[in-house]
């Protein structure tokens, strides 16, 4: 069974130690990082695709709550924190749980039998659902074209328009089905389906040209069009 993986962030040394230690005593979880600040969550989130987040609330540069609202939907969040007050925010994020400080580890138990480990969070077969700045979106897997990173974001285009989230091409590659999706640059993930033709090195989709990278040109032509 593949285990749910699991990002610290909280301010305190000691909170993150005890939750590392508390992750490791659960065979389902695996402990893929502890951090300060949700700054440096974002950057261990665009090399890693996270499953749950134990979230602090009350941080210096961004409360947990905001840095909520900013991550993939795909990413379960059970916030933790010293202050009862922000249980109804927490909650209503669609939060998985709320854990009050000291978090004991029958508590932490209590909130981690809340977690199906066989579903690892799939996304809705068909569709997958995007967060755009608040808003959610459901976008059917053929109407997207490609997807472009943008620094911190992403881009979907689809026939509609385009819909930027704060995501990463990386945690996609784990979540998008590889029979209608591929990675073929650093930048781009393209439906295979929406694909019409290969000029040189660069991949046609409607009346838009995507670049293929050296890393991923075999791959391409065996996939696509062999």
């Amino acid at each position: 069974m593949e285990k749910i993986k699991c990002l610290v962030v909280d301010d305190e040394e000691l909170a993150r130690n005890l939750l590392e230690a508390y992750i490791g005593r659960i065979d389902f979880l695996s402990c893929a990082g502890s951090v300060e600040s949700p700054l440096e969550a974002m950057q261990v989130m665009r090399e890693i695709s996270i499953d749950l987040l134990f979230l602090d609330i009350q941080m210096p540069e961004i409360k947990g709550t905001d840095f909520a609202k900013m991550i993939a939907p795909t990413t379960q969040v059970i916030f933790t924190t010293a202050y009862s007050e922000y249980a109804v925010e927490g909650f209503e994020l669609n939060a998985l749980d709320y854990l009050l400080k000291p978090i004991t580890f029958e508590r932490f138990l209590k909130s981690v039998s809340k977690i199906k480990p066989e579903a690892k969070f799939p996304v809705q077969e068909g569709t997958i659902t995007v967060k755009s700045g608040y808003d959610l979106h459901k976008l059917k897997y053929a109407d997207i074209l490609y997807i472009e990173s943008d620094s911190e974001y992403v881009i979907y285009y689809s026939a509609e328009g385009k819909l930027m989230s704060n995501q990463s091409l990386k945690s996609l590659e784990n979540v998008l089905p590889k029979d209608n999706f591929m990675r073929v640059h650093r930048s781009y993930i393209i439906n295979k389906k929406k694909v019409s033709a290969l000029k040189g090195r660069d991949l046609i989709i409607g009346n838009v040209s995507i670049p293929v990278s050296a890393r991923y040109f075999d791959l391409v032509r065996q996939e696509l069009f062999e």
